[in-house]
């Protein structure tokens, strides 16, 4: 079996952030998301792995995985040019899986517990899709299964307006590979798209048992700012985090803090874990890092109070103020205006950004 990991979207949703990088390289708990999947697919004993590029983005990924030696896997790179769908995206890697069955994995998703049941359910049937599905509160926005009373999945529905159930289709499927001519029949939707669900729902009425696995653990879809930093919050509370870089006497240290070998707490910041402090970072006197936050590389913070928030990186942060439930982008600057006049706020504020001041 194989692995197709999508990799081609906007990352419309995550603006500004995403003018200036593909949105799977954006960091949960200072790893980004894209090597999560990377990893979920590996631990699911998958390890020829075919990423689908987008116009956005490519180069970074690339440099990011390589050839995938360091994952312990073997990735090819697919070009997929414009994002016309989830299906049209599949369709894009049919040379490269030939006549196995295999995983497409959503890389800006993120899985608590991997795809390893979904992959081995698939397995020991006969089937020509497996879907992972998860119970949502807006059944209205997403793919949704119906399901008979044994179990077995009936029809697929992409955004219902009045959803027969509240099963999602979570980002993750496993294909035979008669997909790929059913993928060739399809039609746009409404939105311009091939939708992987039209996919499903044309094996199904061809005859194909279709498997499904409704997911128990947690699952994030990171396209939105308030997604990363729940999906922060999740990994950091089920992450090992291990403290190798120094803390200084006199430095206020509790619960779980993952600090890289070459970062410091100096004396009188206070950090209050679970934390994660990626490499050659500072924290200063006067600092307060609380619960739920990742500070990404080459980064200084001092004096400022920061909590349930992600900071990408090589940023410097040194104001009094107060910052939570704050996502920010690399190369960030907030100093303080105290002594500035005349007084006011003083803002450098990119397309589609959210301020509350």
């Amino acid at each position: 079996m194989k692995g197709v990991l999508l990799s081609g979207g906007t990352g419309s949703r995550l603006r500004p952030i995403t003018h200036t990088g593909p949105k799977q390289l954006v960091p949960v708990a200072n790893k980004p998301v894209l090597e999560y999947a990377v990893e979920d697919l590996r631990d699911a004993g998958i390890t020829e792995i075919g990423i689908v590029l987008g116009n956005k983005g490519r180069v970074e990924i690339q440099d990011l995985l390589g050839d995938g030696s360091s994952y312990g896997v073997e990735i090819t790179y697919i070009i997929q040019g414009n994002p016309l769908g989830i299906a049209h995206a599949t369709g894009c890697a049919q040379d490269f899986v030939g006549d196995d069955d295999f995983v497409v994995y959503l890389g800006d998703n993120i899985l608590k517990d991997g795809v390893v049941e979904l992959v081995e359910s698939f397995k020991n049937g006969k089937y020509g899709a497996g879907i992972a599905l998860q119970k949502v509160e807006n059944p209205e926005q997403f793919g949704i299964a119906d399901i008979d009373s044994q179990g077995n999945v009936t029809a697929l529905i992409e955004k219902p307006d009045e959803p027969p159930t509240n099963l999602a289709l979570i980002g993750m499927y496993v294909f035979s590979p008669e997909v790929f001519d059913v993928i060739e029949r399809l039609k746009p939707s409404w939105r311009g798209e091939l939708e992987i669900t039209d996919a499903i729902q044309a094996l199904l009425e061809g005859g194909y048992a279709i498997d499904s696995h409704t997911v128990t653990g947690w699952w994030k879809d990171t396209g939105k700012p308030k997604d990363i930093l729940e999906a922060n919050r999740l990994v950091l509370e089920e992450r090992e985090l291990v403290t190798s870089g120094i803390v200084e006497a006199g430095a206020e240290t509790q619960g779980c803090i993952e600090l890289a070998e070459s970062s410091t707490i100096k004396e009188g910041a206070v950090v209050r874990g679970p934390v994660s402090v990626a490499e050659n970072t500072t924290i200063k006197n006067g600092t307060y890092v609380g619960p739920y936050t990742s500070i990404g590389p080459n980064t200084t913070l001092q004096e400022i109070h920061i909590e349930n928030s992600v900071v990408i990186g090589d940023s410097q942060i040194t104001t009094s103020g107060r910052i939570v439930d704050s996502l920010l982008g690399q190369n960030v600057t907030v100093e303080g205006a105290a002594k500035l006049l005349p007084e006011g706020q003083r803002l450098v504020v990119g397309e589609n950004s959210q301020l509350w001041l």
